[in-house]
């Protein structure tokens, strides 16, 4: 049985332990069964329909566009555990919907959310392109108005999640209002616009549904745009001011598991007439793991904490969240890697498959470079400002 006793920190209500215990039930029945590592779109798809029918994404779907970030945490934090292709299609349901959820006219919240809640339609989140991941400024996609109360959209962008399946697509381009950032938009494109279309498909290291995107002068209406003209940096930054400390709950459902296969290997595999755990070196690696995940716990919470009692930015600590939670998903999966020997790099064990999952966590929705440069001049303007 899991440790669920952080679930008593101040940070959660009675609800946020009913809801954990909610999907950690689901999860347990469902997560790794609906997983075939070998088709990763059609277990997306799956798990987001029996997600959708169980109601769960309740929670990253909101009817009244409110996200709660301490229950979106709880469930990456559970999913992950269990298996990573569930926590991504629960993960990307609210990436993909949340500019409409936090910016969207209620005309567009309706369009969107209520399939994405159900889990009969996916969603997507294209602001990546190939010349511009982490550097938001560089985007080169442009949205040209057509004079006809339109926009056409030209570029392509790539590392998309639940490209090729999703119905949906929040799609960041150049409006040229200003130079750099402040130049941008954010669209609603749905996937059969004309115009449109999925450029290739990206194999990964733990396989997800990826694709790079093409639009070729792709018509679109101007009530398609979230938010206001000129937006589109503001969009981006208010979904991933509530979506960052979320990578690092899942980091740390990674991070607990892999804690867990170390404990019990030790404790189990026998080895010179005393079983692993003996060894005061398979003892330090526990102890490593066991501190770091619960120093990412209180990271993470906190910045969720945070976030729902209203802090209007939670950038610097979302940053720390991810950072510090992921980087230890790594060292935590490393080390369950080692104490199983060859087990730990035999394809297809739990250990081997932690160790891949976790990798893309420190790239993806900014780099560890990248939370660290936030971090610092977040330091440096609090200290000028105090």
């Amino acid at each position: 049985m899991p440790d669920r006793t952080f679930l008593d920190w101040p940070f959660f209500e009675p609800r946020h332990k009913a809801w954990a215990a909610e999907v950690e039930a689901w999860a347990a029945a469902h997560a790794e069964a609906l997983v075939d590592e070998h088709d990763a779109d059609g277990s997306t798809i799956a798990l987001v329909r029996a997600m959708g029918e169980a109601g769960l994404l309740r929670v990253p779907c909101p009817e009244d566009g409110r996200l709660d970030v301490r229950s979106l945490c709880l469930a990456r934090d559970i999913l992950a555990r269990h298996a990573g292709l569930a926590d991504f299609a629960f993960a990307m349901q609210g990436l993909g919907t949340g500019p409409v959820a936090l910016f969207g006219t209620p005309a567009q919240r309706d369009a969107v959310l209520p399939a994405a809640r159900a889990g009969t339609a996916l969603a997507a989140f294209a602001l990546s392109e190939p010349d511009a991941g982490s550097d938001v400024a560089a985007l080169a996609t442009v949205a040209e108005k057509d004079g006809n109360g339109h926009y056409r959209l030209t570029g392509r962008k790539t590392w998309i999640s639940n490209g090729g399946i999703a119905a949906t697509y929040v799609v960041f381009a150049r409006t040229g209002e200003a130079p750099g950032a402040k130049g941008l938009s954010a669209f609603l494109v749905h996937a059969d616009t004309p115009g449109f279309s999925i450029e290739s498909r990206i194999e990964v290291t733990a396989p997800h549904p990826l694709a790079t995107l093409a639009f070729d002068a792709a018509r679109i209406p101007a009530d398609a745009m979230i938010g206001k003209l000129g937006d589109g940096f503001k969009v981006a930054m208010g979904t991933l001011d509530v979506f960052r400390s979320t990578v690092g709950a899942a980091a740390l459902g990674f991070a607990r598991r892999a804690l867990d296969l170390t404990l019990d290997r030790a404790t189990n595999r026998r080895l010179f007439g005393a079983t692993l755990f003996d060894q005061q070196m398979s003892q330090a690696a526990i102890a490593d793991s066991a501190t770091e995940v619960e120093a990412s716990a209180l990271l993470v919470y906190r910045a969720a904490w945070l976030k729902d009692a209203g802090t209007p930015r939670i950038t610097r600590e979302a940053s720390m969240a991810k950072l510090h939670a992921t980087e230890t998903a790594q060292r935590a999966a490393d080390r369950a890697v080692q104490i199983h020997g060859g087990l730990g790099v035999t394809k297809g064990h739990k250990a081997e498959e932690l160790y891949r999952e976790v990798r893309a966590l420190r790239v993806y929705e900014g780099a560890s470079e990248i939370q660290r440069v936030v971090i610092a001049r977040a330091e440096k303007e609090r200290r000028t400002s105090a």
